[in-house]
């Protein structure tokens, strides 16, 4: 494929993407003013300069246009560096940089906050006003893992179910949220940025403590016994 084919499929991704910004920025705005039930999908398109056809080409619903696509959070250019990064190490075993390629990711990703900080905070008003958005975040949530698996799972060469991907996703997803949670806290003045790497080396800390399994396998034959014999825990 030749390099001006390359970029006008780069610039359609682009304005794909700024449409969609724009159709979530209006449907926030107008939740926030009226309530989710307080406006039609006609005026989404009115303000956002599309039309009705082009609205359901990128969202199904007002709640799906709320809650934003999940395409916008990887970046195309974002992906691709995190991507490169296991290149040299052989399929199906877990990349030596992965850790240092996941918080980068994490820190790529969060540069992105200063130019949707507002968009942030409205839609934490919008939920306010309209909590049974709740379920659909939680639906929204759980598809971005999803996919963050997939591309984890791509780039490492192993399955989407294997355990250190799981728990990658389990683990960066708690603390972007524990994050989130406190940058946008009422009075915060801290840097999300600075936020987001104090709460990984927290977490990089609790779990290089020392770890014995067979303090667990001792306890567990402790257990099992006294159990067994449960005349010797009356004596």
């Amino acid at each position: 494929m030749g390099n001006s084919a390359i970029n006008a499929g780069g610039l359609r991704e682009r304005k794909r993407a700024a449409t969609r910004a724009t159709i979530t920025a209006v449907a926030r705005s107008l939740t926030a003013e009226r309530g989710l039930s307080g406006y039609t999908v006609e005026e989404v398109c009115e303000r956002a300069g599309i039309s009705r056809r082009t609205f359901f080409n990128y969202f199904p619903a007002k709640e799906d246009a709320i809650l934003g696509h999940v395409d916008d959070d990887f970046p195309e250019e974002v992906v691709a560096r995190f991507m490169a990064g296991g290149a040299d190490s052989p399929p199906g075993e877990i990349s030596a940089s992965l850790l240092s390629d996941l918080v980068r990711l994490s820190l790529d990703l969060s540069e992105r906050m200063s130019g949707s900080e507002e968009e942030t905070r409205q839609l934490i008003g919008v939920i306010k006003k309209e909590p049974q958005l709740m379920l659909r975040i939680i639906g929204a949530t759980e598809e971005r893992e999803a996919e963050f698996a997939r591309l984890l799972a791509a780039r490492e060469g192993v399955a989407a179910d294997h355990p250190v991907v799981r728990m990658a996703v389990v683990l960066l997803g708690n603390v972007a949220r524990k994050t989130s949670a406190d940058y946008f806290s009422e009075g915060n003045t801290r840097p999300y940025k600075d936020m987001l790497l104090d709460n990984i080396t927290a977490a990089r800390t609790l779990f290089s403590l020392p770890f014995t399994m067979s303090h667990f396998d001792t306890v567990h034959s402790d257990t099992v016994q006294s159990k067994s014999n449960p005349s010797e825990g009356a004596q």
